[in-house]
């Protein structure tokens, strides 16, 4: 175990310390975290109230390394460190990994330690988005359980730059490129990604340091699997026949991206609240009262880059998907010209409709209104 005394600490977990430290700082307040210093115990008569981080471990590298260096911050009595562990169960032996590592963990002395077992949902969604699924809801419900403040994700610069060309190849636009941020509030849950300027090698580094054995994931290298193609084939041909280091300026674009695609995002929330209608608006030939009601002339006249994204959330707020490129494209013009016959269909099963000299509740104005309606139960 790294104790930080000269001569002895490895560079990545020094490094690796600072990046948490960091953002911790920024998440308990000022002052709150230091980078160095000696462990210390944490029985004291206050323990019970620091703040309980939960790290999510797979067992593979990253997230053994971030639990590492997090039972540091532990250790020296700054917060409480826990963990979750998501049992997929996709993959023959899966409860044995998991049991594995909860033990490692609990070794490294993380508490509490839970092992949530999730059933992988069968449907539309492809088998990531499907796991992804399951698992942020196990993480939802630790967080419930425990009240952490946050979890904690040891997504790496080389997991940004596959996140980065996943969106590039799927052209899903400014929110693609910005990746993955590293701070992000889902579900009342906040997550934090401390690592996002750490290499997967060094965490390799970290675990060896800390005299860890990681699992090593198979499907890491099933490139039937889009990221694993990239990982194994896409990347190493692009720095091959480009030079430089692509991953770390796929990462660069992220953080230039994130801030803009956030900002947009905060101007597109509230611009949909200023076009939104009260619900129970008396619409002709709309009886149920979760439609979604859209100032149709105020939406067609917002910027572009604020109409799409609010025509999205709408879309989801009507109990629908984030709708792909097209989808959204003809709802941008069914939105902007009458002459286009409706209503259009929308993924998640959700009808847009058009309807004129809709009375607003509040104040008695006439409108041309946008409707979108869930078409299931």
């Amino acid at each position: 175990m790294q104790n930080g005394r000269a001569g002895r600490l490895h560079p990545a977990v020094g490094t690796a310390r600072r990046y948490l430290a960091a953002d911790l700082e920024k998440l308990l307040g000022a002052g709150s975290i230091k980078a160095t210093g000696r462990s210390r115990t944490t029985s004291t008569p206050d323990a019970a109230d620091l703040p309980l981080l939960l790290v999510a471990c797979s067992g593979g590298p990253d997230s053994l390394a971030l639990a590492a260096i997090a039972a540091h911050f532990a250790r020296r009595g700054d917060v409480r460190v826990g963990a979750v562990i998501v049992d997929h169960g996709l993959q023959e032996g899966s409860a044995e990994v998991a049991a594995q590592t909860a033990q490692t963990l609990t070794d490294l002395g993380l508490h509490p330690v839970i092992t949530e077992k999730v059933q992988v949902p069968v449907g539309n969604m492809g088998p990531e988005m499907a796991a992804r699924t399951a698992r942020y809801t196990a993480f939802e419900k630790a967080v419930e359980a425990t009240g952490a403040r946050a979890v904690l994700l040891g997504h790496t610069l080389d997991d940004q730059a596959e996140t980065v060309l996943l969106g590039l190849s799927r052209g899903s636009g400014t929110r693609s490129l910005a990746g993955m941020p590293p701070v992000r509030v889902e579900e009342g849950v906040t997550y934090l990604r401390p690592f996002l300027g750490l290499r997967r090698a060094d965490m390799l580094d970290i675990c060896d340091a800390e005299t860890l054995t990681p699992w090593i994931d198979p499907t890491n290298t099933d490139q039937s699997l889009m990221r694993a193609r990239i990982r194994h084939s896409v990347l190493p041909y692009l720095e091959e026949h480009l030079g430089g280091d692509v991953a770390r300026s796929l990462a660069r674009t992220a953080s230039v991206a994130g801030p803009d695609a956030e900002y947009l995002d905060e101007q597109a929330r509230a611009a949909y609240k200023q076009a939104l209608l009260p619900a129970g608006t008396a619409v002709r030939g709309i009886e149920r009262e979760d439609a979604v009601l859209l100032d149709r002339v105020r939406t067609a006249e917002l910027h572009p880059a604020l109409r799409l994204r609010v025509l999205a959330t709408a879309c989801k707020a009507a109990g629908g998907e984030n709708p792909g490129f097209e989808r959204l494209q003809a709802l941008d013009s069914f939105t902007a010209e009458y002459a286009v016959a409706g209503p259009v269909q929308m993924p998640g099963h959700v009808s847009a409709y058009r309807r004129r000299k809709i009375v607003h509740p509040a104040t008695g104005e006439r409108l041309d209104v946008l409707v979108l309606v869930p078409t299931r139960p």
